[in-house]
């Protein structure tokens, strides 16, 4: 073939690969090149896997040439973020206690995609434990922005956006807990989808039953995330939640065909309080004005009920508390002062106090099914304004603006967390680009388990733009 394969989408490279007009290895030499060519520079990788990779490739371009049934994904490069197990490969959780932990079975994710013929190229980076909005942790260092080198990644899936928006690979896991796929997807101009509880089965949750955390896709476009959802969703016994749930054509479904007639949008810009850039802003009306132009009806909704800071203290201070306070007492000298400081500052919650905000996490669950029986679809921008500096202080303040805010997490990010709370499935798209030339998000939220019917209207609205043919520098 002609040109850099590494600036195909896996639906592309699935063609070549299958007419024999790419190798696996060929791919797969390509793509770990650019991951150690960019690597010094961008820091989105914790482990390269380079002499498994190209094994798994030449056995994959074997199968190739002998005419054997090929998989979903076969040859195609895939990364996956260093909180998913992945078995002989080291999951470090970003933690420097973990650094030579070696898991000894993949997760269901990572087994589906390997099944699939997916080659695992390398682990991404993460801050301890995915514990924050940025991507930076002792073991590696800070993850630099694929558009621009002085600003952050964001996080917690920084790696993995950072690997798929700079060409390293088409597909990458990721992981969201709050937003820790689609922040770093807004940050750098790629696809972050959050699914619905279930449909995508977890099975490195604790507590799966209060579960909201997820294991994600990670793309350029929207049709590799459906690729991606096709081979990584169904039911697994060890996800209650994923039992039962049928798994429809995603690749079909997320085809760009028809037009948005019949589907009403309902919209907000923020919740009542918070602020937004003004860039941010006429992105998302210049993103409402095409989902317009392809015949969807808009209504506006109204924020309140959205703040959902302190039902998010209440449950993940006392997740932390349970999760790390013992490691942190045996290995505080190899851990981050963020990450101490987080754990320092999450409040004792009674029995009580957590049981309400579980209550709370119901009246939101239903306040969300209100409005989409109403709707369609929400939307509204996934981030209040562009990525942070590359050093900015988790607790320190936010500008927007030229105006200063106290708090990052409720000021740059207000929309994200609500839907990992509820579980409705939740996509950030790149919407534009701010005057500093970076990327900006446009977040759409669809109803509980309508995954492929929210991946419809996001394939509609990318074919309405040209933002695809944008790389980074």
């Amino acid at each position: 073939m002609n040109g850099d394969p590494c600036r195909l989408s896996a639906t592309e490279l699935r063609g070549l690969i299958a007419t024999k007009q790419i190798s696996p290895v060929e791919l797969t030499r390509a793509v770990l090149a650019r991951a150690e060519a960019l690597q010094p520079e961008l820091s989105c990788f914790i482990t390269l896997c380079g002499d498994e990779a190209l094994a798994e490739a030449r056995a994959a371009e074997r199968k190739m040439m002998a005419g054997e049934p090929l998989g979903l994904l076969h040859g195609i490069p895939v990364t996956v973020k260093d909180i998913v197990n992945t078995k002989g490969v080291k999951t470090t959780f970003g933690a420097v206690p973990y650094k030579d932990n070696v898991p000894t079975e993949d997760a269901v994710a990572v087994a589906r995609l390997r099944s699939a013929g997916a080659i695992l190229i390398g682990k991404t980076t993460t801050p301890e434990f995915g514990s924050k909005c940025l991507t930076d942790s002792p073991l590696f260092g800070r993850t630099r922005n694929a558009w621009d080198a002085c600003r952050s990644s964001g996080g917690s899936s920084g790696g993995a956006a950072v690997a798929v928006a700079s060409g390293i690979a088409p597909l990458a896991i990721a992981t969201d807990g709050g937003g820790s796929t689609r922040i770093p997807a807004a940050c750098n101009g790629v696809v972050g989808l959050k699914q619905s509880n279930g449909v995508i089965p977890h099975s490195q949750a604790l507590d799966v039953f209060g579960n909201q955390t997820y294991v994600t896709p990670m793309t350029r476009d929207v049709a590799d995330t459906a690729l991606m959802m096709q081979a990584m969703a169904g039911e697994d016994a060890v996800d209650p939640w994923s039992i039962g749930v049928p798994v429809p054509d995603f690749v079909c479904t997320a085809a760009p065909r028809g037009d948005l007639r019949g589907q009403r949008i309902l919209y907000c810009l923020t919740p009542p309080g918070r602020p937004v850039a003004a860039e941010v802003e006429a992105s998302f009306k210049a993103s409402l004005d095409r989902l317009a132009g392809l015949g969807a009806e808009l209504e506006e909704f109204s924020g309140e009920g959205f703040d959902i800071e302190p039902i998010w203290r209440a449950i993940n201070h006392t997740v932390w508390r349970t999760r790390f306070a013992k490691l942190a007492a045996e290995h505080k000298d190899e851990l981050s002062e963020a990450f101490l400081k987080q754990l320092a500052l999450a409040t004792e919650v009674s029995g009580v106090d957590y049981q309400e905000a579980m209550f709370a996490r119901t009246a939101l669950f239903r306040r969300v099914q209100s409005l989409l029986a109403r709707g369609h679809f929400l939307a509204m921008p996934t981030l209040t304004r562009t990525a942070l500096p590359i050093k900015q202080d988790l607790f320190g303040t936010i500008e927007i603006d030229g105006a200063h805010f106290d708090s990052v997490r409720p000021h740059w990010f207000p929309w994200t967390m609500p839907f990992n709370m509820t579980g409705h499935p939740a996509i950030s798209l790149p919407s534009g680009f701010g005057r500093d030339g970076l990327p900006i998000g446009l977040q759409l939220v669809g109803r509980f388990r309508a995954d492929a019917d929210l991946l419809r209207v996001s394939a509609l609205l990318e074919a309405s733009t040209d933002l695809l043919s944008r790389w980074p520098g």
